[in-house]
């Protein structure tokens, strides 16, 4: 029967490319020898064998040999499906399997034979030993970067580096939710290999409450660089200034100008909300220079729970009288004398 190459890439057999290149990144990174120092002969023997099934399956000649005959058949040099006139004689074509080496499947996806490929030598040691011809010298230390099987947040420069691009947003913008539209212009490599330009609109939901240095990425939309994956395009929320509010995490500050007979008598507040709505605040405390008014539930609202929000918090700007007649002094006494 042979090894059962979809099993081996845990795909089913009518997995498309990009489901074997998902399933040879994330089995490679898995089982490659210097991350398995404990059991590395195991780790060489899947390596190798995760190798030879992607490279069969990914090659639509190799895999329709593989389909209809099996390994023994593929490795066999039977002649490929359908195709006449092929003898056994040695002057005829026939179909011959040559596996290509696991270290150029891996380098080919990775950018690197090594995954620390171009260190140089460490120690002494040589660069390279091992039967899978990567260097053996890399302790598991070296591979605590590799956070899963997939390898995603290790250290290993699958793509270049991210783009970013500042997004500046309006405080309404952040309090209700919008929906932005960003045409990009991007050079990318057409199939014949030539430089060409691209252009696309980008749809961006802002959700409600989003915070300045909220990051929003777009795989694969940013700059192509040679021999790896074009980069991903990341936009980083800024928050413009407004003339009225200024944020404080959820909450929502609002600064309000009242004479001192108002701070001292009694004042009612009116704040037109983000969304248009009016908010009358009667206030019968004395409104020290320090005082705050909060109004519950009147910031800005909570990614995680929408129907939440933060606090309104209004602060006062008392206006103090430049100068006093001696009567005013006089009366001011009065009123306000100790046990009055």
């Amino acid at each position: 029967m042979g090894a059962d190459y979809y099993k081996i890439l845990q795909v089913d057999k009518n997995a498309k490319d990009d489901d074997l290149k998902k399933a040879y990144r994330k089995l490679a990174m898995k089982w490659h020898p210097d991350k398995n120092p404990n059991n590395k002969k195991e780790a060489e023997a899947k390596f190798k064998q995760i190798s030879e099934a992607y490279d069969v399956l990914s090659d639509p000649q190799k895999r329709a040999v593989y389909d209809q005959l099996g390994e023994e058949g593929l490795k066999g040099q039977v002649p490929p499906p359908g195709a006449g006139g092929f003898g056994a004689d040695p002057g005829s074509t026939t179909f011959r399997f040559n596996p290509r080496s696991a270290d150029d499947i891996f380098s080919e996806f990775f950018g690197y034979s090594s995954p620390f490929g171009g260190m140089g030598d460490i120690g002494g040691a040589g660069s390279r030993a091992g039967p899978s011809g990567f260097s053996s010298m890399f302790g598991d230390h070296l591979f605590s970067s590799l956070r899963n099987a997939a390898g995603e947040g290790s250290n290993f420069p699958r793509k270049a580096a991210p783009l970013e691009r500042t997004l500046p947003c309006s405080l309404e913008d952040l309090y209700k939710g919008t929906t932005k539209k960003m045409k990009i212009s991007r050079d990318v490599t057409d199939s014949s290999g030539r430089p060409t330009t691209v252009e696309e609109i980008l749809t961006i939901e802002i959700k409600p409450g989003w915070k300045k240095g909220t990051k929003i990425t777009f795989p694969e939309k940013g700059l192509e660089q040679r021999g790896l994956p074009p980069s991903d395009l990341i936009f980083i929320i800024d928050e413009k200034p407004h003339s009225v509010f200024k944020r404080d995490g959820n909450d929502l500050i609002v600064t309000q100008k009242l004479s001192l007979m108002e701070a001292l008598t009694g004042y009612t507040a009116q704040v037109t909300t983000l969304d248009g709505r009016t908010l009358t605040i009667p206030i019968n405390n004395v409104i020290s220079p320090t005082y705050e008014e909060v109004v519950k539930g009147e910031g800005m609202p909570i990614p995680k729970e929408p129907s939440k929000r933060g606090n309104l918090r209004i602060k006062f700007n008392i206006k103090f009288p430049s100068k006093l007649t001696p009567e005013q002094k006089a009366g001011l006494k009065k009123l306000i004398a100790p046990g009055s």
